[in-house]
């Protein structure tokens, strides 16, 4: 068993990951946002915790005795939550964290498929591609994912890029990022400071969906 701290637990794929380790792991989830509480009651295996990921101390409450932690948290602020995430695991000694930020931080994305999402056309990626560099830089053991548009699909309907490699899509089914989240909490050296784009493969047809 291991304990997993689940930061963005009440997003969408936050409450996906959750609902797929209870159901299908002995860990213990620790599952942390502004209005967990809300959303979410503790049980045998899930403490439930109230907090901010903008103020560091609310993480470091949180952090001792976790084994993973996972961020499924987006937003203009990602790059400051990202510096505390990083801060709060190394004051209390966890090593392995997996990082969600966005296909297209790297322009990696095909003209023909959607260049419009890339960084260079689309602001709103910078504080994924700033949070991803605090990540990358952190000395920890982290994997950054980069899902694209999250949809409802199969599980195995999906291909893995690098960074540095062109991605093959743009959309992500929510079933096949929440499987490899579970892979990744599950073995920690799978993907090990590496930074891995999850999506379906593209083909024109998407172009008329």
């Amino acid at each position: 068993m291991k304990h997993v701290l689940l930061l963005g637990a009440t997003g969408t794929a936050g409450s996906a990951i959750t609902e797929k380790l209870l159901s299908t792991t002995g860990h213990h989830v620790t599952l942390f946002a502004r209005h967990a509480g809300d959303r979410f009651s503790d049980g045998p295996r899930m403490t439930v915790v109230n907090g901010d990921a903008e103020n560091v101390e609310d993480l470091k409450k949180v952090m001792p005795g976790q084994d993973v932690v996972y961020c499924a948290i987006s937003g203009d602020a990602l790059p400051q939550i990202a510096e505390n995430i990083v801060a709060a695991m190394s004051a209390c000694g966890v090593n392995r964290l997996i990082f969600m930020g966005a296909v297209g931080i790297y322009n990696e994305i095909p003209e023909e498929m959607d260049g419009e999402d890339n960084l260079d056309n689309e602001p709103a990626q910078r504080p994924n591609r700033q949070a991803a560099d605090v990540v990358e830089s952190s000395g920890l053991n982290y994997t950054v994912l980069r899902p694209g548009y999250l949809r409802p699909g199969d599980e195995n309907d999906f291909v893995l890029t690098l960074k540095g490699e062109p991605a093959k899509g743009y959309i992500t089914t929510i079933p096949s990022l929440v499987k490899l989240a579970v892979e990744l909490i599950g073995n920690e050296e799978l993907y090990s400071r590496e930074n891995v784009s999850i999506t379906r493969a593209w083909t024109p047809e998407q172009e008329q969906a």
